[in-house]
């Protein structure tokens, strides 16, 4: 332990992070600006070519950012994985996505961990942070790495700390949440603890890599039952003629005892449409069943359709049906003023109407065209985001409340705007402006 300390001390630790993504590539650049020399590994060439560029495709990391960390000459990115024996530290920062009936996909975490064993050396530590289920650093990582000959703690050391990255956000950053850590025995917790200390403002040590496993399960269960609870309210209150936006503030006054949850168009981002079925997955293995994480991953779900069906009302309110309408569709990104369209609620929307015969379009400034994703290839690009061409649609859906989007002037020729977000109705307190239908 001391001989880490004196290496930590002087900044002595090869850093490497495995994944240069939205998790990844801020973590590389704090360990990077706390003074240690940092491998930023991914299998992108055209991710490893840009960011050795000094050029980064994550809006909110500027690009002034990486090329002062590649100009200093201590952040290189490669995608030779056989640098990783240069490493003393390697972080593992790639994707958990879920299969086509939500289970978990491990194998990107496996195929990391393959990668690592082909290649560790004694005195190493390796960090899970991909968001998993319990057990996955332990059960599945450990004998994976362990098929190097070498054992943990003896010759290794292996940790869990859940990514906490939430895009854009401007009041906490990498550097500053909170940092939870867990190995799986005492010597790995202790070392990954004090690496991450020497970057970090606040590092929590817990027990075991099972319960930080956990705890990244339940922050992100938490969310996605309370968001799903006030989308259901929404569709219950709609029905009495109750706005559920002005219901939550009002509830939102008590000063204990109550956190505002506001609804949507469905969830997106990598965490909260994905992981809280990572524990039911897990707790079915077991015997037991998660039923507040399937009924909320079931209202959730529905919210995409939920909107196509009160845009069919709607627009039968002007003699007119999806199929052959102009639908504009505001905002690609799941959440506002990100350039991040991960599991993003608005491309089930464009599908839906595709499928229902609307001529689409989507508007958003983060997003020149669409791209590629697991599920979706649409292959459009984004309008002027101007009144002139909100005007030449029969409905605009706002799914997205970027804030390029809250002028009034924007929707003065439209007609009809079908607001998920409660994002347009507020511009026009006294009336004069389109007809609204929150969904």
């Amino acid at each position: 332990m001391q001989a880490w300390r004196d290496r930590i001390a002087s900044r002595a630790t090869v850093v490497g992070v495995i994944g240069q993504g939205y998790v990844g590539l801020p973590l590389a650049l704090v360990f990077h600006e706390a003074g240690f020399r940092v491998l930023g590994f991914d299998i992108d060439p055209v991710k490893v070519a840009s960011l050795s560029r000094g050029e980064s495709f994550i809006q909110h990391i500027g690009s002034e950012r990486v090329a002062a960390a590649i100009a200093s000459g201590k952040y290189k990115v490669t995608a030779d994985f056989d640098r990783l024996r240069e490493c003393d530290a390697m972080f593992i920062c790639v994707p958990t996505p879920l299969g086509a009936h939500r289970e978990p996909d491990n194998s990107y975490i496996h195929d990391t961990a393959r990668a690592i064993a082909s290649r560790l050396r004694p005195g190493q530590l390796v960090v899970l942070e991909s968001t998993t289920y319990p057990g996955t650093t332990e059960q599945e990582v450990l004998p994976i790495l362990e098929q190097s000959g070498l054992s943990c703690p003896g010759d290794f050391l292996l940790a869990f700390s859940p990514e906490r990255e939430d895009p854009g956000r401007k009041d906490f950053s990498t550097k500053t949440i909170p940092k939870l850590v867990g190995g799986v025995n005492p010597s790995s917790t202790e070392v990954a603890a004090e690496l991450y200390g020497a970057c970090l403002e606040r590092v929590i040590p817990v027990s075991h890599a099972r319960v930080a496993e956990s705890a990244k399960l339940l922050e992100n269960i938490f969310r996605s039952v309370n968001i799903a609870l006030v989308n259901e309210l929404k569709m219950i209150l709609e029905r009495m003629g109750i706005d559920v936006w002005e219901v939550v503030r009002a509830a939102a006054t008590k000063p204990f005892g109550f956190m505002p949850f506001f609804p949507g168009p469905g969830l997106g981002g990598h965490c909260i449409p994905l992981d809280p079925f990572y524990l039911s997955w897990k707790a079915a293995e077991h015997g037991v069943w998660a039923r507040f994480i399937e009924l909320a991953g079931e209202i959730n779900s529905r919210m995409p359709r939920y909107v196509i069906e009160k845009l069919a009302l709607a627009l039968n309110g002007d003699r007119k049906a999806i199929n052959g309408s102009r639908v504009l569709v505001l905002g690609l990104a799941y959440k506002a003023n990100v350039d991040d369209d991960r599991e993003s609620p608005s491309y089930e929307i464009l599908e839906l109407l595709q499928e229902s015969g609307a001529q689409i379009d989507y508007c958003d400034p983060w997003f020149p065209k669409t791209h590629r994703t697991r599920k979706y290839d649409l292959g459009l690009r984004s309008v002027p985001c101007d009144a002139a061409t909100f005007s030449q649609y029969d409905a605009l859906v706002v799914s997205t409340a970027h804030d390029v989007f809250r002028k009034a002037e924007l929707y003065r020729g439209t007609r009809l705007v079908v607001d998920t977000r409660n994002l347009v109705a507020p511009l026009f307190p006294d009336g004069g402006g389109p007809r609204v239908v929150k969904a």
